[in-house]
């Protein structure tokens, strides 16, 4: 039995699977997403989807989706299925869906009357093509298909309104047609391994609604330009397989192009192995450089993102290769800022103040895996610059204390940490001064500086530099953070300490290195049990703390309030995780063990096979925001990993 199989019951039922998602990638910034049904439900969705060089790479909807018909004995029977005005569905192709399996690539089967077709897609890697393969698996009589291209050309962000702009040109190729409706855009090509007749049939399609941004309280209504239809026979038995891309392709080498990409890929046939593939599609590979997206559909390539997210997508999954790659293009854009002040073109937020703190806690990870001499080798003098940085106070906007020897930074005016919601540009939560996790990072970071470096000569002035700085911090951290409640204040700007009690403390608490001993982190974690803790990750905030906000609903404004007032973040788990095992050790490992199965249970629930960003702090813990997220998805392999090796 597959692990990802929806039947009739759930597929004709919209209210069941319209919330339900598929994303596919080519790990080259291009993607195809749609709810289960083909319906698509965000202006996101779409069939190919692809980063535009001219547009600063920013994805463009090319072809929006591809309606199907059925024609036996002149009656059509339509696939498709869009939304309009009104909350009308039309037309209605779900009811003829028997069942949806998504083990190895999507796999749809439709069956009307006498007729069984089957439809399969796959995204080809690191090329802007994806492929649908319809095969009829039974038939009684001739039988036609027609295939209905719905055009958009435009932004992910934006919506198409019906104009007299565009460019109604249709241009005939190999096997099929090619398009481009606007200026500066490429070329859309849509080919089939045998030749199709085409039939002009130029209409805008109106009022077609995106329900999920009517949801959201943003523009949810477009026009789509539908230039004809394909039409072709098909026998019983037989194969047809139909590209879209931005380049001609020879329609011979479709049926060796698909089976080659079916081969590559891993079954979703476990919790793990849905992970895994979640996992690599956020790879962005970008000719020799390689980076890793925060997620998806409008997920950017950010600093912060890239290290929390890397250990966990890479090495905890065996792609040693991966981690070495995205890990030297951030590295390479972090030193060029800590040496000349220069910001990333790609990666977003490279000059935060926490940015060099992160990428010291990925490095630890990976000599985790690959232990002390193979780090040194290769990452040792990225750590020896990076700590210097910190502790001469290279950056801007971190600062250590020559007193206490803390770290503060100032975020009143703007975001500093990964709580970075704002309205009109101002932060939603203005941490400032001494943050808990800045110096539960630093202090980590010093220590594991001293671990890796100690047996090296030529750092031996600096290791015991940085040893007597973590020794100097160890109880000012303990005398500012941690408070008569037994937790640790969130931050400390002044004379304020910020009570809240906010899963930042828990970060501290899960390094590998904390100033707190063992009772402390004990008391540390029983709170963080108590108040933040749920089946979808830990909370944002407190239920007992004034302004909290468990769900993820509303305008625009009323969702930046609510992002880091509440709702629940499945990466935290990872250091809750890390925390309890240090704490409890062995014995821990069924508790941690169990509080996976919630996660487990999300890979048939919002974008199916991933985790979505961010989950509402109460019941029933609702996916929303991002459908897929990389921090999500990392920590949790990583959490899978850290408990594997506890395996007697």
């Amino acid at each position: 039995m597959s692990y990802l199989k929806f039947d009739k019951n759930l597929m004709i039922n919209l209210e069941q699977s319209l919330p339900k998602e598929m994303l596919r990638t080519n790990q080259a910034g291009a993607y195809h997403c749609t709810s289960i049904v083909g319906c698509n439900t965000r202006k996101q969705h779409g069939l190919l989807v692809i980063p535009i060089e001219g547009k600063g790479y920013r994805p463009h909807v090319l072809l929006s989706s591809l309606d199907e018909t059925v024609i036996q004995h002149g009656a059509p029977f339509n696939l498709g299925i869009h939304r309009y005005r009104g909350g009308v569905y039309s037309p209605n192709g779900h009811k003829y869906i028997r069942e949806f399996d998504c083990e190895n690539v999507p796999r749809m089967t439709y069956r009307v009357g006498g007729v069984i077709l089957t439809k399969e897609k796959v995204f080809i890697s690191k090329e802007n093509r994806i492929l649908i393969r319809y095969t009829l698996v039974e038939a009684h009589s001739p039988t036609i298909l027609q295939f209905r291209p719905f055009l958009a050309f435009r932004d992910v962000n934006e919506l198409c309104v019906a104009n007299d702009n565009l460019n109604k040109d249709i241009t005939e190729v190999n096997n099929g047609v090619s398009a481009c409706l606007y200026q500066g855009q490429p070329t859309l090509y849509m080919q089939f391994n045998r030749k199709p007749e085409w039939v002009n049939d130029p209409n805008w399609y109106n009022g077609i609604e995106y329900v999920k941004d009517l949801e959201r309280g943003v523009p949810y209504s477009e026009d789509l330009w539908v230039p004809g239809y394909f039409q072709i026979s098909i026998k019983k038995g037989e194969s047809i397989i139909f590209s879209a891309g931005i380049s001609e392709v020879s329609p011979r080498s479709l049926n060796k192009m698909y089976e080659a990409e079916l081969e590559s890929r891993t079954p979703r046939s476990s919790f793990f192995n849905c992970l895994k593939n979640s996992a690599k599609q956020f790879y962005l590979s970008d000719g020799s450089d390689q980076y890793m997206l925060s997620g998806y559909p409008w997920g950017k390539i950010l600093a912060r993102n890239t290290f929390m997210s890397l250990p966990g997508n890479t090495l905890a999954i065996n792609h040693r290769n991966d981690f070495e790659k995205i890990m030297g293009t951030a590295l390479k854009a972090l030193k060029n800022f800590i040496e000349n002040g220069e910001k990333s073109d790609k990666i977003d937020g490279i000059d935060l103040p926490d940015i060099p703190l992160w990428a010291i806690w990925a490095i630890q990870q990976y000599c985790k895996s690959f232990g002390k001499e193979e780090t040194v080798k290769r990452y040792g003098a990225d750590v020896a610059e990076i700590i210097n940085y910190i502790i001469d106070n290279g950056h801007p906007n971190l600062s250590v204390d020559p007193e206490t020897g803390l770290l503060s930074t100032t975020g009143t005016s703007y975001p500093v940490s990964w709580m970075n919601s704002t309205i009109d540009g101002h932060p939603v939560i203005p941490r400032s001064g001494y943050l808990v996790e800045f110096n539960g990072l630093y202090y980590n970071a010093l220590m594991f500086g001293v671990e890796l470096l100690g047996e090296t000569a030529k750092y031996k002035k600096m290791v015991a530099r940085w040893q007597s700085l973590a020794d100097k911090m160890k109880q000012p951290f303990i005398d500012t953070f941690l408070n008569d409640y037994g937790y640790l204040y969130d931050y400390v700007d002044n004379n304020f300490a910020s009570p809240e009690v906010r899963p930042n403390m828990v970060i501290a608490i899960g390094l590998d290195h904390s100033p707190l001993d063992r009772r402390q982190r004990k008391g540390v974690l029983d709170v963080a049990t108590r108040e933040l803790l749920t089946p979808k990750g830990l909370r944002t905030l407190s239920p007992k703390s004034y302004g909290y906000r468990p769900f993820y609903l509303g305008s625009p404004t009323d969702r930046e309030l609510a992002l880091h007032q509440g709702p629940a973040r499945p990466w935290l788990m990872g250091f809750y995780a890390d925390a309890y095992l240090k704490v409890f050790g062995f014995s821990g490992v069924g508790y941690i063990d169990r509080m996976m199965i919630g996660f487990e249970d999300e890979m048939s629930q919002g974008c199916i096979g991933s985790l979505s960003q961010l989950y509402d702090a109460n019941p029933p813990f609702m996916g929303r925001g991002a459908i897929s997220h990389a921090t999500n998805v990392a920590e949790v392999l990583r959490t899978n990993r850290n408990l594997k090796k506890f395996d007697l």
